[in-house]
């Protein structure tokens, strides 16, 4: 129940709402994109390295990491291309309170991550949703329509599609007098970052997370990379909001994982070769399976219901995740796992559908 002294904007909010975080680990999780590997093992050594400096403020500017975020990208960038924040969940909310304003609609694929309309929502930004394309992947054309701002996932979220960066670069070039974000938290895992074209389009600002790749969802630090003026006006709205927004312990982890890139790629490898196997048992099981580009596969089976197979997992002690919007209802999204976990998952799929 919401208070009697809510304002007219927290009472009209649909909130988001995050997947099932179960509290004790008997469960197999693979409902919300987490990576099932452990983070670089120099990260323990990174944050015991800051522990004794728990009692003062981080630096507020993230320096450091944001020169090691920029030159790991390309010679090119700089430090004042690089934004940081509280996963890329924060830098998106800064994104939408710095660049859309309330009297100019933004557009946004009509299935794709389900926070772009909360914060629209939040802000109280316009928008308009530009259908998917029946295979599910997003209409480029549609994107390309006028509107006050432009943001899209790239792989998109929940059906894990890419587009090209040809692709990408023709929605930018359509709008030249708008801010277009494209939210890159899954391209680590099989499709190109359009990061470069920052330096080719000032109206393109890419955000990236190291929740995924780089397994740190527990710590949540994410950024955005783009044009210098791009870049200070989300550090004036943060520093109008909070000027100590990523902690010294995270910003130690992330640098120790961008200077162990090695290990980082080696997890990235073996979760997409995970992907690849199971997408192959899944097919032969009778699900429709998209081409995947992310740590996660959207999948629908040909006769039993997502709800039913989801519910069966779920007494089984595995979690998948499906949405209730109307063209995906029937579908699932499965993050892949340990070859281990996914063993067990396509084992316990084979006994449902058997019994189904």
């Amino acid at each position: 129940m919401q208070s009697v002294f809510a304002s007219k904007t927290a009472k009209k909010l649909d909130p988001y709402v995050p997947g099932e975080q179960p509290q004790h680990s008997r469960l197999i999780k693979l409902n919300t994109n987490e990576n099932p590997y452990p983070p670089s093992p120099k990260v323990k050594s990174a944050i015991e390295s800051k522990l004794d400096r728990l009692r003062l403020y981080p630096d507020p500017e993230s320096t450091e990491l944001r020169n090691a975020i920029a030159k790991r990208h390309h010679e090119s960038f700089c430090k004042e291309n690089v934004f940081v924040g509280n996963g890329s969940d924060e830098v998106l909310g800064f994104c939408f309170m710095a660049f859309f304003d309330p009297d100019s609609p933004i557009i946004f694929p009509d299935i794709t991550y389900s926070f772009y309309p909360v914060y629209a929502q939040l802000c109280s930004i316009p928008y308009r949703l530009v259908p998917l394309n029946e295979d599910y992947s997003i209409d480029v054309s549609g994107m390309k329509q006028k509107a006050g701002g432009v943001i899209f996932a790239n792989p998109n979220a929940p059906t894990s599609i890419a587009l090209s960066v040809s692709e990408v670069e023709e929605i930018v070039k359509a709008h030249e007098d708008c801010l277009v974000i494209v939210d890159e938290a899954y391209v680590e895992f099989g499709d190109e970052s359009v990061v470069l074209l920052t330096k080719k389009y000032k109206n393109l600002l890419v955000v990236k997370t190291f929740s995924k790749s780089h397994a740190l969802a527990g710590l949540r630090i994410g950024y955005a990379i783009g044009e210098e003026s791009l870049i200070q006006t989300l550090s004036d709205v943060k520093n109008s909001f909070n000027s100590y927004p990523l902690d010294c312990l995270a910003q130690a982890a992330a640098l120790a994982c961008i200077q162990d890139d090695k290990y980082c790629n080696q997890i990235i490898k073996k979760v997409c070769a995970t992907r690849e196997r199971c997408c192959d048992e899944l097919v032969k099981l009778g699900f429709s399976v998209q081409k995947s580009s992310t740590n996660f596969l959207f999948v629908q089976h040909k006769t039993v219901k997502a709800e039913q197979i989801m519910s069966s997992l779920r007494e089984e002690g595995i979690i998948v995740r499906r949405f209730k919007n109307e063209r995906i209802n029937n579908c699932l999204r499965i993050t892949v796992g340990t070859d281990y976990e996914m063993d067990i998952l396509l084992e316990e799929l084979k006994e449902i559908l058997c019994a189904g």
